[in-house]
C-alpha cells in the first residue's frame, strides 16, 4: 500500500539522446525533423512517461518529487549547428549551449503546476532539495553546495538569495553571479564577460570595457578554487572545441574556440 512505503529515491540516468544515435525501430523516423536525435528525444520522453505511469499505478504519484534534467547541453559533434539554439556552445563548453539544460520538477500539492522559477538553479541542488522532501536533513560535517529548493517552490514561497554558481574544467572556468557571467580559458588565454539579463545568448563579450566586473568574478572564482582539493591524477587529454561550429563544419580564421580538459 502507498500509505505504508517509506521515502525511497530512484536516479535514473538514461543512455538517449546520446552518441551513438541508435534508434530503436519502433522510434525510427517517428520526429517530424528527419534526424534521429529527434527520434531519441521522443523515445526519451516515452520512457518517462512510463515513470510516471507506475508512480500513478503504485499510488505514491501525488507524494513523490519528479525531477528531470540533464548534465550538459547538446554536444557539437552529432552536427546539428541549431540544437542548442539560441544559446553559443556546446557541451565541454562553459557557454549557455553547454551548461542550460532542461530542469522540470513535478509534486502534486507542493509544486504548483505550471509555475516557472526564475532563479538561477544547479544540479547540485538536487541532494538537498530531495533529502527535505523525505524529511531527511544534509550532513552537517562538510560544506554543501546546494541549495534546498522547497521553500522557493511553494505557491507563497520566499524569493531565493541571490547565489554565485560555479563550474570547473582544470583551468577552464566560469561563475554566473548578479546577472553577469564570466569564463576564464588559460588556453587561449582569454577572459568572456556577459551581463546575462541583457545579452543571455552571449553574444557580446564585455571584459575590455568593464575590468571592475571581471576583477570581482575572478575573485570570488578564487576563492571559490581555493577550497577545492587538488585532482588525484592529471588531465590526459586537452581537446579544442570550437564554440559557434558543430564538429563538421569547416574551421576559419577568426573562429573562437576553447579546451576542454579530461
Amino acid at each position: 500500500r502507498a500509505a505504508d512505503r517509506k521515502p525511497f529515491f530512484l536516479y535514473l540516468p538514461l543512455t538517449s539522446p546520446h552518441t551513438p544515435l541508435a534508434v530503436n525501430a519502433e522510434w525510427k523516423g517517428k520526429s517530424s525533423l528527419n534526424s534521429d536525435y529527434a527520434d531519441l528525444v521522443m523515445e526519451t520522453d516515452a520512457v518517462i512517461g512510463r515513470v510516471l505511469d507506475a508512480l500513478q499505478i503504485a499510488g505514491v504519484a501525488e507524494n513523490t518529487i519528479v525531477i528531470f534534467t540533464s548534465d550538459n547541453g547538446a554536444p557539437g559533434y552529432i552536427g546539428l549547428p541549431e540544437v542548442n539554439q539560441p544559446f553559443r556552445g556546446w557541451k565541454l563548453t562553459q557557454f549557455e549551449g553547454g551548461l542550460r539544460v532542461p530542469y522540470m520538477a513535478k509534486w502534486p500539492g507542493r509544486i504548483p503546476a505550471g509555475s516557472h522559477y526564475a532563479a538561477p538553479m544547479s544540479n547540485i541542488d538536487i541532494l538537498p532539495t530531495v533529502v527535505a522532501a523525505a524529511g531527511g536533513s544534509v550532513p552537517t560535517d562538510r560544506v554543501m553546495d546546494g541549495v534546498n529548493l522547497l521553500p522557493y517552490l511553494a505557491a507563497d514561497g520566499k524569493r531565493q538569495p541571490e547565489r554565485p554558481l560555479f563550474w570547473r574544467d582544470g583551468p577552464y572556468r566560469a561563475v554566473q553571479n548578479q546577472g553577469w557571467k564570466l569564463i576564464v580559458s588559460e588556453s587561449p588565454k582569454k577572459d568572456w564577460l556577459f551581463n546575462l539579463n541583457q545579452d543571455p545568448t552571449e553574444k557580446t563579450n564585455l571584459a575590455a570595457q568593464n575590468p571592475q566586473e571581471v576583477a570581482r568574478l575572478r575573485a570570488l572564482l578564487q576563492a571559490h578554487n581555493a577550497e577545492i582539493p587538488a585532482p588525484l591524477w592529471p588531465s590526459f587529454l586537452k581537446l579544442p572545441v570550437a564554440i559557434d561550429k558543430t564538429l563538421d563544419q569547416k574551421e576559419s580564421a577568426g573562429d573562437e574556440y576553447t579546451y576542454w580538459f579530461n
